[in-house]
C-alpha cells in the first residue's frame, strides 16, 4: 500500500474508532436480519459437469417424459419367511399404511405384479385378469420359485436370490409447479449459454432462478416432513422385519441434515478450539476477545450476504464457516503478535502509536496474504463443477470481507483500551522456532537433499493418482444411505443405472416417432428414460430421479431439489395409469425372432460382466414368452403374442424397451456400485467396443446414457480440473509475488514451500490409493493459497531485517524469533481447525480436513526450514516493493 493510501486509512479509520464501531454494529444488525434467508441445498449439480454435452442431450430428450418422486423400502422379514402368508399380510399392511400419507400417489410391491408361472399361463390368457400374490389361493412355493428363479423379469429385481428380501416403491404426486419453474430456468440458461439472451432475457433469467430457488426451498421442507412420516410408519414394523429406506428424496433430506450438522459441529468445534488456543497463547482476555470479535463479525457478514443473495450452501461449501474462522484468526494472530512485539520493544509507547505501527508493518503483507489465498480459492471457478465453482466464489468473497473486518475491528476495539504492560517471562514458542533456525543452519545441505527426495517420491505418487471412486463410500457405514445402497447392491441387482440404446441400421430404419401424449413416449435415444418396470434402472438408487427408471443423480430428488439429469420431466412411474398408444409391432425392425435372438445374446453378454447386476430389455420379455411357449417363437406366434398382451402388461413388458416404430431398443443395466473393482470408464469403453466389434453393430447404432455416463464424465474431468486449477493458482501467485518482491529468484523461492506441501499431499493420495473426488481436488489449490501466506510474512520480515547487518544467517534467526512465532501460532490454529472437519458424516469432507491439515503442517515445516535454507544458499537480492 502506498504511503498516501495508508495515511488515508489512518485518518478515516484509526482517527475515528468509535464511528466505525457504530457502523459495524449497524451492518452486523442488517447482516443478522438477512441471515434468516440463509439456505441449504443438496444440489445434484455436484455430480455433473457444468457444460457436459451428455447432460445437455439428456435434458433435451427428457422433456418428453413425465414422472414423480419416489422412495424405496427394502423389507426382510425376521420372524417368518417372506413367502409365508403372515409375512405377506404384514407387507400388505405396510403398503396400505404408506398409501395413507398425503401426496403419496401409489405404493407398489411384489403383491401387485402378475404371476405368469404360478401356474404357467397361456398366451390367450394374458388378455384376461392375471393373478397376483394378493390372491388367497396362490401356491406360495410356486410363486417363490417364479420370483427367484423361473421368471427372469422378477429374479434379483423384486425379490432377492434367497427369497428373503423384497422392496416397496412409494410414488409421490408429480409437482407440476416445480417442473414448470425448473424447465423455464433451464431453457433460459441454455439461451444464455448460446448467446441468445438480451438484457430483458437476462432479467427474466434472474427472476426465473429466484422463483425456482424459493419454491425449491419450500419443497425441501415439505419433503423432510414426508420422509419423517415414512420413517415413523416403518418403525411400527421393525419388530417383524429389517427395513431400509432409499431413494432420492431420502438421500437429499439426509444430506441436508448432514450439512446442518456439519455447520454446527464445525462452527462450535472451531470456536471452542480458538478460545482455548488464544488463551493458551496470549493469556490475556483482550487477546481472546478481539480476535474472536473479528471472527464473529466476518462469519455474520458473510452469512448475511449469502442470505441476501440467495446463495445456498451445498455439501461442498458447508465448511465455509470453519474456513472463515481459521483464516480470519490467522490475520488477527499476525496482528496481535506484531502489536505485542512492538509493545515489548517500546514499553512506554501509546496505544495509538502501537496500533498505527502494527497496521503500518502488517497491512501490506496481510493484503498480499489474503490476495494469494483468494487466488487459491478463485482457481476453483475453472473446475467446471457447479458446487465447486460456487465454493470458490463464496470463499473469495468471504476472504475479502475478512481482510476488511480485521483492519476495522482490531483497531476499533483496541483504541479505547490502555496498552497495559508488555508480557515478561520465558517464551517457549520463540525457543522452539529458534531451534528450527539452528537446525536449518547446521543441516542445510541435508535438508535440501531430503526436500528433493520427498519431491521426487511425491511425483511418483502423483503418477498413481486415480479418479475412480464409489459413491457409496461418500457416506459412513452407519448411515441409512450406505445401508440401503449395500442392501440393493447385494440383494436386488445393483444401484447405478446405465442404459444402452441401440438403433436399427440406418439403411433399414425410419425416423423414430415421438409419442406426444401428455409427456410420454420416445424421441430418439430417449428410450433410456421411459421404463415402467418398478426397478428397471434402480430401486433404492441414489442415482435415480423422480422414478427409478430415470437415469438420475445421487444427490437429486426430482421435485425437492434440482436434478440436472431428468430435471425437465423425468419418466413414468411403474404401473402408473397413462394414455399410451399401441405399439406398431408388425412393422418393428427389432420385433422378429432372429433379431430378438440377437438381442438375447447382447443381454447375456452384458449380464456376464462382473460389474453388472440386473439387466432388463425386450430380450427379457422374449425369454419369458419362450418359457410360456415351451420353446422358440415363430414370427406368427410373436405377432399373436403382441395381440394378446393387454395394455397394462404391455406397459410393463414392452413399452419400456422398444420405441413406437420398433426401430430402437433400450437395455436397462444396473451396475453394482459397491464392487471394489469397478472402473466406470473402462466398463463403458469395454461395452461400447464389444457391442460394435462382437455383435456387428455400427458405431452410430450404440448409445450409452444415464447416471453412469454422466457421473463418469464428471470423474474423468477431475484430472483436467486439477491441472487447470494448479496451473492457474501457481501462475497467478507467481505473478503476485513478482509484483510484491520485484525479484524473480525471490518469487520462485517463495513458491517452493507451497509446491512441496501440495506435491506431498497429492503423492500421499497416490501412494495410499485415495482417489480424487469433488472435495479433494480443492485441497491443493486451497493449501497453496493459504501456505504461501506465511511465506509472504516471512520474506517480508526478512526484507525488513536484512539491511541491519546484511547477514543472512543472523537475519534468519531474528525472523524465526519474531514472525516465526506468528507463523507457528497461525499454522497450528489452521491445522487444528481443519482437523475438526474429520467429525463430518460426509467422508469427502473428512478427507478434505485431514489432508488439508497435513498440507498446512508440511507448509509450516517447509517455511521454517526449507525456505530459510534456500534464502541462505541463494542469497537473493531483496528489493523494496
Amino acid at each position: 500500500m502506498t504511503h498516501r493510501l495508508f495515511n488515508a486509512y489512518c485518518r478515516t479509520v484509526l482517527g475515528h474508532p468509535v464511528f466505525w464501531l457504530v457502523i459495524l454494529v449497524l451492518v452486523c444488525g442488517f447482516a443478522g436480519w438477512q441471515a434468516r434467508h440463509f439456505k441449504i441445498d443438496a444440489s445434484t449439480d455436484s455430480l455433473v459437469l457444468e457444460n457436459d454435452k451428455d447432460l445437455e442431450y439428456y435434458r433435451k430428450v427428457s422433456k418428453q417424459y413425465g414422472g414423480s418422486d419416489f422412495l424405496v423400502i427394502t423389507y426382510t422379514p425376521t420372524q417368518s419367511p417372506l413367502f409365508q402368508r403372515d409375512s405377506l399380510e404384514r407387507l400388505q399392511a405396510l403398503q396400505q399404511d404408506l398409501k395413507g400419507i398425503e401426496r403419496v400417489k401409489s405404493v407398489y410391491s411384489m403383491m401387485d405384479v402378475p404371476l405368469l408361472f404360478s401356474p404357467k399361463v397361456e398366451f390367450s390368457e394374458l388378455a384376461n385378469n392375471f393373478r397376483t400374490l394378493a390372491d388367497p389361493d396362490v401356491d406360495l412355493q410356486m410363486a417363490k420359485d417364479e420370483f427367484t428363479d423361473v421368471n427372469p423379469l422378477y429374479e434379483d429385481l423384486l425379490v432377492s436370490d434367497d427369497g428373503g428380501t423384497t422392496a416397496l416403491l412409494v410414488n409421490f404426486e408429480r409437482d407440476e409447479t416445480y417442473f414448470r419453474l425448473l424447465n423455464r430456468r433451464n431453457d433460459l440458461r441454455d439461451m444464455q449459454r448460446n448467446g441468445e439472451l438480451d438484457a430483458e432475457g437476462s432479467a427474466e433469467l434472474e427472476q426465473a432462478s429466484q422463483a425456482f430457488s424459493e419454491y425449491n426451498s419450500q419443497i425441501q421442507a415439505r419433503t423432510a416432513d414426508e420422509i419423517q412420516h415414512v420413517r415413523d410408519i416403518m418403525d411400527n414394523y421393525r419388530n417383524h422385519a429389517d427395513l431400509f429406506l432409499g431413494g432420492v428424496p431420502m438421500i437429499t433430506t439426509d444430506v441436508v441434515s448432514f450439512i446442518r450438522s456439519d455447520l454446527k459441529t464445525f462452527g462450535a468445534g472451531v470456536l471452542v478450539f480458538l478460545i482455548l488456543a488464544l488463551f493458551v497463547i496470549f493469556r490475556r482476555p483482550r487477546w481472546v476477545v478481539v480476535p474472536l470479535a473479528c471472527c464473529a463479525v466476518t462469519v455474520l457478514l458473510v452469512t448475511g450476504l449469502l442470505g441476501l443473495m440467495d446463495w445456498k450452501v451445498s455439501v461442498i461449501s458447508s465448511n465455509y464457516i470453519s474456513l472463515l474462522l481459521i483464516i480470519t484468526m490467522s490475520i488477527t494472530i499476525h496482528l496481535t503478535v506484531r502489536f505485542r512485539e512492538l509493545h515489548q520493544e517500546n514499553p512506554d509507547a501509546s496505544q495509538a502509536w502501537l496500533i498505527r505501527e502494527t497496521a503500518a508493518h502488517m497491512m501490506r503483507p496481510s493484503i498480499y496474504m489474503i490476495l494469494t489465498t483468494m487466488v487459491g480459492f478463485s482457481s476453483l471457478v475453472i473446475s467446471g463443477i457447479r458446487p465447486v465453482i460456487d465454493f470458490g466464489w463464496m470463499m473469495t468473497l468471504g476472504l475479502g470481507v475478512a481482510l476488511i473486518v480485521c483492519f476495522l475491528v482490531f483497531p476499533a476495539l483496541l483504541s479505547p483500551l490502555p496498552p497495559g504492560k508488555p508480557r515478561q517471562g520465558k517464551d517457549i514458542s520463540r525457543q522452539l522456532t529458534l531451534a528450527f533456525a539452528g537446525f536449518t543452519e547446521r543441516h542445510r545441505p541435508t535438508l535440501l537433499m531430503v526436500a528433493l527426495f520427498a519431491l521426487g517420491a511425491s511425483l511418483w505418487g502423483i503418477s498413481k493418482l486415480t479418479v475412480e471412486n464409489r459413491f457409496i463410500d461418500y457416506f459412513q457405514e452407519e448411515t441409512e444411505i450406505y445401508k440401503g445402497m449395500v442392501q440393493i447392491d447385494r440383494k436386488l441387482g445393483g444401484t447405478t443405472p446405465l442404459d444402452i440404446v441401440i438403433d436399427a441400421p440406418r439403411s433399414t430404419s425410419t425416423p423414430t416417432s415421438t409419442r406426444d401424449t401428455a409427456g410420454q413416449g420416445w424421441d430418439g435415444e430417449a428410450l433410456s428414460n421411459a421404463a415402467n418396470d418398478p426397478f428397471a434402472n434402480d430401486t433404492a438408487d441414489p442415482f435415480a430421479d423422480e422414478d427409478p427408471f430415470a437415469d438420475s443423480d445421487p444427490l437429486a430428488s426430482g421435485g425437492p431439489v434440482e436434478d440436472p439429469f431428468a430435471s425437465e420431466s423425468g419418466s413414468q412411474a411403474p404401473f402408473a395409469e397413462q394414455s399410451t398408444p399401441g405399439l406398431n409391432l408388425k412393422d418393428a425392425y427389432w420385433f422378429t425372432p432372429a433379431r430378438l435372438g440377437k438381442l438375447v445374446e447382447i443381454q447375456n453378454y452384458v449380464e456376464s460382466l462382473p460389474e453388472t447386476g440386473k439387466v432388463l430389455s425386450l430380450a427379457t420379455t422374449y425369454e419369458v414368452a419362450e418359457k410360456l411357449n415351451n420353446g422358440p417363437l415363430s414370427y406368427v406366434q410373436l405377432m399373436l403374442l403382441a395381440r394378446f398382451i393387454p395394455e397394462d402388461l404391455q406397459k410393463q413388458l414392452v413399452t419400456p424397451y422398444l420405441s413406437d416404430d420398433g426401430n430402437q431398443i433400450r437395455i436397462s443395466v444396473r451396475v453394482i456400485d459397491s464392487d471394489e473393482n469397478l472402473n466406470r470408464n473402462d466398463l463403458l469403453a469395454k461395452i461400447r467396443h464389444d457391442l460394435e466389434n462382437n455383435f456387428d453393430l455400427e458405431p452410430g447404432q450404440v448409445h450409452l446414457t444415464g447416471a453412469m455416463v454422466l457421473y463418469n464424465n464428471m470423474l474423468q474431468s477431475l484430472f483436467d480440473s486439477q491441472i487447470k486449477t494448479l496451473g492457474y493458482v501457481f501462475a497467478a501467485i507467481l505473478i503476485m509475488l513478482l509484483i510484491l518482491f520485484r525479484s524473480l529468484p525471490v518469487a520462485l523461492i517463495s513458491m517452493v514451500p507451497s509446491l512441496v506441501s501440495a506435491a506431498l499431499v497429492l503423492g500421499l493420495m497416490g501412494w495410499i490409493g485415495l482417489p480424487l473426488d469433488l472435495m479433494t481436488i480443492t485441497i491443493t489449490a486451497i493449501s497453496i493459497g493459504i501456505a504461501v501466506d506465511d511465506t509472504i510474512h516471512y520474506i517480508h520480515r526478512f526484507h525488513e531485517e536484512l539491511p541491519n547487518d546484511n547477514d543472512y544467517v543472523a537475519t534468519m534467526k531474528r525472523c524465526h524469533g519474531s514472525i516465526g512465532k506468528a507463523m507457528y501460532y497461525t499454522s497450528l490454529t489452521i491445522i487444528a481447525g481443519f482437523s475438526i472437519l474429520a467429525l463430518s458424516s460426509f467422508n469427502p469432507t473428512v478427507y478434505f480436513g485431514l489432508l488439508t491439515g497435513l498440507a498446512m503442517l508440511v507448509a509450516l515445516l517447509s517455511n521454517l526450514t526449507l525456505l530459510p535454507a534456500l534464502l541462505i544458499t541463494v542469497k537473493p537480492k531483496l528489493r523494496a516493493g
